[in-house]
C-alpha cells in the first residue's frame, strides 16, 4: 500500500476516525496495531509472519533482560536478542549474497539450484526489515543499559521500557515495531523516545500545523519533484547513458541527487505528519543536508535516524574516537562499510560505504591539522566567507552525488562504465530536452535549502526570529497553496519510494 495511493488515503481516514471515537479510547493502541498489521500485510500477508517473529524475539529477550537479577544474565539475554535480530536480517537480506559467495569460494559453481541452496538464493526481501530490525536492537540494548543503570543505583527520569506483565510488554513491542507511518522506511525510532509517548490521545491535542505542513511538503517532494524527475534520471540507467553527452549525463546525475533527496525526505515528512495526526512525535530525518560544508556535517543532516543509530549502537561501542587516531579511522571505515551494506546485499553498497568512510577519514585527518592554524571564519570578510562556504558546499554536494551513482547503478561495472562514458562522450552536444526539465524540477529542492545556506542563514535567522511575522506567514501560506495546486495539477506517475528497496 503506497503512501501516494487512494487506497492508503481511505485506509488512513478510516483508521483516524475509529481511533478518535471516545468510546474506544482505551483500545487506541490495539487499533493502531491492527491497522499497522493490515497496512504491512496488504500486498503480501505472508510477510506478517516474519514481523511477528521479530516482535516475539525483541519482546521476550527485552523482557528477560529487564527481569534478570544478575549482570551476566542480562548480558546473555541482550546478546541473544541482538544475535537473533542480526541473524534474521542476514538470512533474508544477505542470504543470496552469502550463498553465492560461498559457492564461489568453495568452487561449487556447478551445483544445481536445488534444495537449501535454491531456498537461500531465492528468499524474498521483506520490505522494511532493515528498519524494524534496527529498532528491535535499540529496544533490547536500551533495556540492557537502563537495567544496568538501575542496578548501579542511578536515578532515571524516564520510566522503565518494559511492562511488568509479559503480555502487555508484547503489545507495546508490537506497537513500537509495527507502527505503520514509519515501519517501511523509518525514521528509525528509539524505544526510549517512543514508549514514553504511549498514552491516551485526544483529537483536540493534534498539532494540526505540523500535520498539514509535513504532509504538504512530504507529498510535494515525493509526487511533484521525485516522481517527475524519475522520468529524466531514467536515462542514466544502463545502457541509455552511453548515447548521451558528458554534460547531459552530469546534469542527470545532479537530478538523481535531487530525486533521491526529494523521495526519501518526502517519505520521512509524510511519516512525521501521519505520526503527529495519531499523537506521536517521530524524529526529524533530514536537516537540509545539501548545504553541508563537510562530510561529517552531511551525515549529521542526512538520514539522521540511521546515522545516529550507527553512532550510538556501533561507532561508540567500537571505541569511537576515544582510542587514538588510527583506531578512529578504522572505526569510521567499519561503521560506514556496514552502513553501506545495510542498504542492500550488493558489493556496490559496500563500496559506497567505503567511499564515504575514506572521505570522512581524510576530512578528519586534514581538517584536524588545518584547524589549529586556520583563521576563525567569523573574522573573515562576508564576501570571502560566502565564497569559502560555497566552494565547501559544492564540493560536498559533488562528492555525495558521485556516491549516489552506486545507488542508481548498483552493478559496479555499470557505475564504472558510466564514469568512463563521461570522458568518452565529451564531444557529444548537450541534450537540452533532458537538461532544462531537470533544472526546473530541481528548483524546489534548491529553494528549500537556500534559506539555510550557511552565510545567508545568519541574517535569515535573525529575520525569522524577530519577524516570524504576518508577512512571512502569509508568504509561507502562499507557497503551501502553490504546492497543493501543483500536487493536483503536476504530479508525476506514481512510483515506489526508492528507500523501500533497503
Amino acid at each position: 500500500m503506497l503512501f501516494n495511493s487512494s487506497t492508503f488515503i481511505i485506509f488512513v481516514l478510516i483508521t483516524f476516525f475509529i481511533y478518535y471515537i471516545p468510546q474506544v479510547q482505551k483500545i487506541q493502541v490495539p487499533i493502531l496495531i491492527a491497522a499497522s498489521f493490515i497496512f504491512y500485510g496488504w500486498s503480501s500477508p505472508a510477510l506478517l509472519i516474519l514481523l511477528l517473529v521479530s516482535i516475539l524475539i525483541n519482546g521476550i529477550t527485552s523482557y528477560k533482560v529487564a527481569s534478570a537479577s544478575q549482570t551476566r544474565e542480562r548480558f546473555f539475554w541482550a546478546l541473544i536478542g541482538v544475535v537473533a535480530n542480526l541473524s534474521v536480517l542476514a538470512l533474508f537480506k544477505y542470504g543470496a549474497l552469502l550463498t553465492n559467495l560461498s559457492l564461489k569460494i568453495f568452487n561449487v559453481s556447478q551445483t544445481p539450484e536445488e534444495g537449501l541452496i535454491a531456498v537461500l538464493l531465492h528468499l524474498p526481501l521483506p520490505i522494511g526489515i532493515s528498519f524494524y530490525t534496527f529498532e528491535g536492537i535499540s529496544l533490547v540494548v536500551d533495556v540492557f543499559r537502563h537495567q544496568n543503570l538501575v542496578a548501579a543505583g542511578t536515578s532515571l527520569p524516564t520510566r522503565s521500557l518494559v511492562n511488568a506483565n509479559l503480555k502487555n510488554h508484547l503489545v507495546n513491542t508490537s506497537f513500537f515495531l509495527a507502527f505503520f507511518p514509519q515501519i517501511l522506511s523509518g525514521p528509525i525510532v528509539r524505544a526510549n523516545d517512543f514508549y514514553n509517548q504511549v498514552k491516551p490521545k485526544f483529537i483536540q491535542n493534534i498539532p494540526w500545523p505540523i500535520v498539514f505542513r509535513s504532509l504538504v511538503y512530504g507529498y510535494f517532494l515525493k509526487m511533484v519533484v521525485a516522481d517527475n524527475l524519475k522520468d529524466y534520471t531514467f536515462w542514466i540507467n544502463y545502457p541509455y547513458y552511453q548515447g548521451l553527452g558528458t554534460l547531459t549525463n552530469l546534469v542527470l546525475l545532479f537530478g538523481y541527487s535531487m530525486q533521491i533527496f526529494a523521495d526519501f525526505a518526502g517519505y520521512s515528512l509524510i511519516a512525521i505528519g501521519l505520526g503527529a495526526a495519531f499523537g506521536y512525535t517521530l524524529p526529524d530525518n533530514f536537516n537540509f543536508p545539501y548545504i553541508s560544508r563537510s562530510l561529517s556535517e552531511f551525515w549529521r543532516r542526512w538520514h539522521i535516524s540511521l546515522s545516529t543509530w550507527l553512532r550510538d549502537y556501533l561507532y561508540v561501542p567500537l571505541g569511537g574516537n576515544r582510542k587514538g587516531e588510527v583506531r578512529t579511522y578504522i572505526n569510521l571505515m567499519v561503521v560506514m562499510t556496514l552502513g553501506g551494506l545495510w542498504h542492500g546485499a550488493a558489493w556496490s553498497y559496500a563500496v559506497w560505504g567505503i567511499f564515504h568512510g575514506i572521505g570522512l577519514a581524510l576530512e578528519r585527518f586534514f581538517f584536524g591539522r588545518l584547524k589549529s592554524s586556520k583563521k576563525p571564519q567569523d573574522e573573515l570578510p562576508a564576501w570571502k566567507k560566502f565564497w569559502i562556504d560555497s566552494l565547501q558546499v559544492l564540493f560536498v554536494f559533488c562528492f555525495v552525488s558521485l556516491g549516489w551513482l552506486l545507488f542508481k547503478l548498483p552493478r559496479f561495472e555499470q557505475a564504472m562504465d558510466f564514469l568512463m562514458t563521461l570522458s568518452r562522450n565529451i564531444w557529444i552536444k548537450p541534450d537540452f530536452n533532458h537538461i532544462l526539465p531537470v533544472f526546473i524540477l530541481s528548483l524546489p529542492v534548491i529553494l528549500y535549502h537556500l534559506p539555510h545556506f550557511p552565510t545567508l542563514q545568519t541574517s535569515q535567522t535573525k529575520s525569522l526570529n524577530t519577524v516570524k511575522t504576518k508577512r512571512w506567514r502569509l508568504l509561507e501560506d502562499v507557497v503551501m497553496g502553490i504546492m497543493v495546486a501543483l500536487l493536483i495539477l503536476n504530479k508525476g506517475s506514481a512510483n515506489e519510494f526508492i528507500y523501500f528497496q533497503f
